[in-house]
């Protein structure tokens, strides 16, 4: 067996976990197993692997995007009055890299702002020492970035709480309607293998689907996350005044449980091939499945939010002017750089991949006794 054979199989320890929980206690949630498969602190997915090998993300497309969302901060920042301090709290920052751009950008382009950002960049991945040195290869100034464990737990941001594709890539439940019934689609063994068990939902996922008014239809699969509310609800909880700039794939609850998408959004990912499988490569693909946006944004004006507006990434893209650049007829010797940017802008905006990305955008006001 050669290294790209070991690669593709099963993480066997992970493997192994998961099937003795599941002996000893019985069929688990799903959002139970892709905790397990994506975030154990050993063996899990986002530990364990390199995700850019398997899927692309906009930050790692071209600096571009970062240079695009520097603007739109910037833009924050003005609507709030230039405050002194305008902190950016990144939650799920991953390796940095979309930090590291909006840093560099400012740096040059809007040198007031620069000076008042304070920034802090949150992913369960970044701990310890190692952190720091990541961060550092990111090419983060030390001095102007601070790692947290967590959304904190009071009202203290005053500014922005920026993601990128984070909500889809938190836990979610299964679901399947069948002969007029909802089922939860449970995690069980058979065979050694893992399988679907059908079991009645939990209550907490029967509120949740009468509280949004609409449930996946009959013969439909479906997936449905009780996490990502939540995390917009924190998120809310943690911010004294300004905006949440929330990137990701997703839609309308209506468009999400659509009769016609018989088999929910799940996705795998490895590398850069797309399959539907969640059992195959335990700790070796990436999982995912789209965000029902209308819950989140519920849960953040719940929470004391306001909506202020939602687009697709290219059109937020657009908006920021990330076309401009290439109006201007390149400089001599700057062809290769100039179509490395072309082909970049193209990618970021192509409305059948990153373009589709939702950039939704919610904001609060201070409170009158602050």
């Amino acid at each position: 067996m050669n290294l790209s054979d070991l690669d593709a199989a099963d993480n066997a320890a992970l493997k192994d976990i998961i099937l003795d929980r599941i002996r000893t206690s019985g069929p688990i949630s799903f959002a139970e197993f892709y905790e397990l498969v994506m975030y154990h602190p050993r063996h899990g997915y986002y530990f364990a692997n390199d995700p850019t090998r398997d899927f692309q993300s906009s930050p790692n497309v071209h600096p571009v995007f970062g240079a695009a969302i520097a603007r739109q901060l910037a833009q924050f920042w003005i609507s709030m009055d230039r405050p002194a301090r305008f902190d950016v709290f990144e939650a799920g920052a991953s390796s940095g890299r979309l930090a590291a751009d909006i840093l560099r950008y400012t740096r040059t382009a809007e040198p007031d702002f620069y000076d008042a950002v304070r920034y802090v960049v949150q992913d369960v991945t970044l701990s310890g020492r190692e952190a720091h040195v990541r961060l550092e290869t990111s090419g983060l100034p030390a001095d102007r970035v601070e790692v947290a464990a967590s959304l904190p737990q009071q009202a203290t941001i005053e500014g922005l709480i920026l993601s990128n594709e984070l909500l889809d890539a938190l836990p979610f439940r299964r679901m399947r309607r069948r002969d007029g019934n909802l089922y939860e689609l449970l995690v069980g063994v058979e065979g050694g293998r893992f399988v679907d068990v059908e079991s009645e939902p939990r209550p907490e996922v029967i509120a949740h689907f009468d509280a949004l008014g609409v449930s996946p239809a009959d013969g439909c699969e479906a997936e449905v996350s009780l996490v990502a509310p939540a995390w917009m609800g924190r998120a809310a909880g943690a911010l004294q005044r300004g905006y949440v700039l929330t990137l990701d794939y997703g839609y309308e609850a209506p468009e999400l449980y659509a009769p016609w998408r018989k088999r929910g959004t799940l996705l795998t990912f490895y590398r850069h091939t797309s399959g539907d499988d969640p059992y195959a490569r335990i700790g070796r693909q990436d999982i995912t499945a789209s965000v029902d946006f209308t819950s989140v944004r519920r849960s953040g004006e719940a929470a004391g939010l306001r909506y202020v507006s939602t687009a697709t990434q290219s059109e937020f893209l657009a908006g920021l002017g990330i076309g401009e650049a290439l109006s201007n007829p390149p400089e001599p010797g700057q062809m290769e750089a100039y179509m490395a940017l072309r082909r970049a802008v193209m990618e970021l905006t192509d409305a059948s991949g990153l373009g589709r990305i939702a950039a939704m955008v919610m904001k609060k006001a201070a409170s009158p006794t602050n």
